[in-house]
């Protein structure tokens, strides 16, 4: 232990009588130490003045790296489904196509009032209310509303209701009410319902509604 303590009493005498000036001088301890604290200075350099930017970089790539095989992969999804989501979009379009056949244009709208009214006078039903009301313009088509009363059996009801439904247009019953009328037999009923039936805008309709949506646009 004294050994160990001399030695260290030596070093440090060495380093008391080192001259700053003349390193070629100095012991071999203090240059051994010199040494050491100057490799540790260059690695705690190099860390921060390069090796730490250049991990980021890495550790960076790394991240960009795990994107680019995300979007990879989900781009090779989409290219295995390709053909699958263009035989849907074919059926979609078959199916939209299909429901915009059953809208009547501006000019057949008269007749499928007249159609609704028929139907009901078909099946032998006394109509004391009949009034379209006023059309309300959607994205891509109109709605119209038709306020309709009508006095008949209940089997008549049910079948001016079912043959409504068959029409070639579509016309939906909404809100209906049904009442027996006082004094008179169960035979006897009452219906009130809103009929709404739709049409396609033709393309000047068509027109003022984008146009309207690009003026609601611009004042948002």
């Amino acid at each position: 232990m004294a050994m160990d303590l001399s030695k260290f009493n030596s070093v440090v005498d060495d380093f008391r009588r080192v001259n700053p000036q003349d390193p070629g001088g100095w012991p071999v301890s203090v240059k051994l130490v010199a040494l050491i604290g100057l490799f540790i200075l260059i690695l705690v350099a190099g860390y921060f003045l390069v090796w730490q930017s250049q991990m980021d970089d890495l550790d960076n790539g790394v991240k960009e790296e795990d994107k680019q095989k995300e979007e990879f992969k989900k781009k090779k999804t989409e290219a295995i489904n390709l053909d699958a989501h263009k035989q849907q979009l074919r059926e979609i379009d078959q199916v939209f196509g299909t429901l915009l056949k059953q809208l009547p244009n501006r000019s057949e709208m008269d007749a499928l009032i007249i159609d609704i009214n028929q139907a009901g006078l078909g099946r032998g039903l006394q109509f004391e209310d009949f009034k379209p009301q006023v059309e309300s313009t959607k994205d891509f088509y109109a709605e119209l509303p038709i306020q309709i009363k009508v006095f008949g059996s209940y089997h008549d009801i049910g079948a001016f209701a079912s043959d409504v439904s068959k029409l070639s247009r579509i016309v939906t019953l909404n809100n209906m009410k049904i009442d027996i009328q006082q004094g008179k037999d169960s035979n006897n009923l009452s219906m009130e319902t809103l009929a709404k039936t739709f049409r396609y805008l033709d393309e000047e309709e068509l027109a003022k509604v984008r146009k309207a949506a690009k003026a609601a646009a611009a004042k948002k």
